[in-house]
């Protein structure tokens, strides 16, 4: 067992993660934290000197898992062949087949991308949970528009706004999650990848 601290602080990130997507930053308190993360004042302010940073912690947190799921989704894009139009497209397929596992309980409130209510909240979050939000958003444009690319010039095709398009795919995991929320479907997330691969086929058909 850790000697460290380290699992007290991971019990504590995870309490506050399902907190805040559930109800928002500004409406979770630190003492909900405590509570909900067993835990107590003393160790809370041993990890975090605010709730501000408490909020940059979690969002590095979030971000980091973000970045490996994407890591997931270009491994899958990689071992789809040669072809850059089936890479393009399995980049897709990857995370429409996992938005089950991303989407187990949507009623519970868990369903839901911490990126929104700290980007709403940035006052509260503060600037370095934003620049973390931006980082992410970047590395997901790059990483599609360079599948992308590949594709557009195998079929010879010009005039398309990839960065753009790039970005419609971070934008559409984002949407899938609030649409689930607000619809009570979780299936949302899943038809939403399904919609956006279809797209993309007839882009590059």
């Amino acid at each position: 067992m850790p000697r460290d601290g380290s699992a007290t602080r991971e019990r504590i990130l995870a309490a506050a993660e399902r907190l805040v997507i559930a109800k928002g930053l500004s409406a979770t308190s630190v003492d909900e934290v405590i509570a909900a993360s067993s835990s107590s004042k003393g160790a809370f302010f041993h990890h975090f000197a605010s709730k501000q940073a408490l909020a940059e912690a979690l969002t590095e947190r979030y971000v980091a898992a973000d970045l490996a799921l994407l890591e997931q989704g270009l491994e899958a894009a990689a071992a789809a062949g040669e072809d850059p139009v089936g890479r393009a497209i399995a980049f897709i397929r990857f995370f429409e087949d996992c938005a089950s596992h991303l989407t187990a309980d949507v009623r519970s409130g868990m369903v839901g991308c911490l990126y929104t209510p700290i980007l709403v909240e940035f006052g509260v979050a503060g600037e370095g949970s934003v620049a973390q939000i931006d980082k992410a958003a970047a590395m997901w444009r790059e990483s599609y528009a360079a599948l992308l690319r590949e594709a557009l010039a195998e079929r010879g095709i010009r005039g398309v706004p990839v960065d753009a398009i790039a970005d419609h795919v971070f934008v559409t995991f984002r949407g899938a999650f609030l649409l689930a929320r607000a619809t009570g479907d979780s299936a949302q997330v899943m038809e939403q990848f399904r919609a956006l691969r279809m797209l993309l086929w007839a882009l590059l058909r």
